[in-house]
């Protein structure tokens, strides 16, 4: 596999965020007649944007959301964060000893991300090497995304891997023509098997960044 760009998701693949995110929404929307589990999230929001997540929910509960709802969800989160929220072990390293440059593509919010990444201090590893859903006109699993965090670093989509932990982002990551690892050891994939009803299976699957260099020992840089 030649690879010249890696792109990282960033909830759920850099930070366990997404089963904050999870529990904080199953909370948020009970008050409102949704009833909906963890499992239901996993397999139904995971790897996809807040104003997709929220369309879903008014199409499939047939509901309208108050307005300030968003917001008022947003600031919860947060705050959870800010007590609760991690870098998922091994990351740091990984990013340390890369050979190939690497950049972030996510489908959550520009101020969501800057926070989190801020409170996980990843915030100078990806200065200058974030994508977000908000500047394309189709999120995941649509290959816009993908193919704009290559192009913004001028690598070609079929010299790229991805790093997703979601069933929108790997087909996603397909549809761009770029090699794509599922990644399944963020917290909420635990006891969880999302369906991957891909056209084609990842390229590999992994749950845990110690395996990183052993899928891939061309991509770590050699010690100085």
């Amino acid at each position: 596999m030649s690879v010249d760009l890696v792109i990282f998701d960033c909830d759920g693949v850099l930070i366990d965020s997404e089963v904050i995110s999870a529990r904080m929404l199953v909370a948020e929307l009970a008050p409102y007649g949704v009833a909906i589990n963890l499992d239901y999230v996993a397999q139904h929001f995971l790897g996809r944007s807040y104003p997709v997540v929220l369309a879903q929910i008014r199409a499939e509960f047939g509901i309208t959301l108050p307005e300030g709802f968003e917001a008022d969800y947003r600031a919860r989160l947060i705050a959870a964060f800010h007590d609760e929220l991690r870098i998922i072990p091994g990351v740091r390293d990984v990013l340390n000893r890369l050979r190939r440059p690497y950049c972030l593509a996510t489908s959550s919010s520009p101020d969501r991300l800057a926070q989190s990444l801020r409170i996980v201090g990843l915030s100078d590893a990806f200065a200058g090497r974030i994508t977000t859903a908000s500047e394309v006109a189709r999120g995941k699993p649509a290959p816009d995304l993908f193919l704009l965090a290559a192009s913004r670093q001028g690598v070609v989509p079929g010299r790229c891997l991805v790093i997703e932990d979601s069933h929108a982002g790997i087909v996603a990551a397909q549809a761009a023509g770029m090699a794509v690892w599922h990644f399944t050891g963020g917290s909420h994939l635990a006891g969880l098997d999302p369906p991957v009803e891909a056209k084609a299976p990842p390229d590999r699957r992994f749950a845990s960044f110690t395996d990183f260099f052993h899928l891939a020992p061309q991509l770590e840089r050699s010690p100085e």
